[in-house]
């Protein structure tokens, strides 16, 4: 049961982004939180055509992120594809329910390996 929660949570957290929508991993082997936030942006004078904001998501919307002794809050960034999230050092998209990507960049771009908790 609490991995359908899980699977449910995750394509709710692909398909678009609301405050309460969360959902856990393991990545390293370490349980990773992380719950989408929506931004508080004006979108009456947003163009139209803005990457991701068919997957529901719009700029200004982000994710915190919490993992092992870390707590980040995390941009949408307006690249194409599935909404993805970055402060410039962490890096976080969910285009696979089974294995987001977590990236670090440290000199080199660290890979965490991601799976559902």
């Amino acid at each position: 049961m609490q991995r359908l929660v899980g699977v449910i949570c995750l394509l709710v957290l692909v398909a678009g982004f609301s405050a309460d929508v969360h959902a856990d991993w393991l990545c390293d082997g370490d349980l990773l939180h992380a719950e989408a936030v929506a931004g508080a942006v004006d979108i009456s004078g947003l163009p139209q055509g803005i990457p991701n904001s068919s997957a529901g998501t719009l700029p200004g919307d982000g994710v915190l992120i919490h993992w092992r002794d870390l707590h980040l809050q995390l941009p949408r960034t307006n690249n194409a594809g599935a909404p993805s999230y970055t402060d410039g050092r962490w890096w976080w998209r969910v285009e696979d329910p089974d294995h987001p990507e977590f990236l670090e960049r440290r000199g080199s771009v660290l890979t965490h390996s991601c799976e559902p908790a």
